[in-house]
């Protein structure tokens, strides 16, 4: 039994009773044990465990796990500590530095982000390694996309940022009437100067919830 706390078991409980979920599950226990799959399996929902429900403040949504060795730890865009940035990751930083005069870190691990109240949610949660994509058929986007729509079905005032066209692609499952939505291209080299850069989203983030009664996000990962 997956026990995932923070109010998380109650809201997935009908998802990982599913007979979707357990194909899933199927196949994941023959990738585990045939091949070399990221994150490591006790890592698979980190997203969750570090992000308690009712705490619950936006929620990134990414698509692919890192599939390179000691880079996938569970949560979209980071990477484990002493592991060097992704290009992604990196304009994320830029960003930010941009948006708020946050210096950019050093290190790629977002866990401070995640307890912050931010949902780090890859749309596809489990890789091959150095095949990326590989698991992308296998279910996951069920998975996710049911996660997407209970989260707004069962919270209010959460923010969606959406980066790209796979994460786009998710806005008819959010209720725009109970949350906001930020979308604009990918942080990826290929399309960052395409609206990624630019977008404010990391204040236009802090603006909403304070708005609306929530202590804004402390984006600063040096501190």
């Amino acid at each position: 039994m997956i026990k995932l706390g923070g109010g998380w078991d109650e809201l997935l409980s009908g998802l990982f009773s599913d007979e979707r979920y357990l194909k899933i599950r199927e196949f994941l226990k023959y990738e585990y044990s045939h091949y070399i799959v990221y994150p490591d399996m006790y890592d698979l929902f980190n997203c969750f465990r570090y992000t308690p429900l009712n705490e619950l403040k936006a929620v990134i949504l990414g698509q692919d796990p890192y599939h390179e060795p000691n880079q996938a730890h569970g949560l979209c865009f980071s990477v484990k500590k002493g592991v060097a940035l992704p290009p992604s990751l990196q304009n994320i930083y830029k960003e930010i530095q941009s948006d708020l005069g946050i210096t950019e870190p050093l290190c790629g691990d977002l866990t401070k982000w995640a307890k912050e109240g931010v949902l780090l949610l890859n749309t596809t949660l489990t890789v091959r390694e150095h095949r990326a994509n590989s698991h992308s058929k296998c279910g996951w986007a069920w998975f996710t996309d049911s996660v997407i729509k209970l989260i707004s079905d069962n919270t209010q005032n959460t923010v969606f940022i959406l980066w790209g066209g796979n994460a786009r692609s998710k806005v008819p499952l959010i209720d725009q009437t109970k949350h906001l939505i930020l979308q604009c291209a990918h942080p990826s080299p290929l399309s960052a100067f395409n609206g990624f850069f630019g977008c404010r989203h990391f204040s236009k983030t802090n603006e909403y919830l304070s708005a609306h009664g929530f202590k804004p996000v402390d984006w600063d990962l040096n501190t």
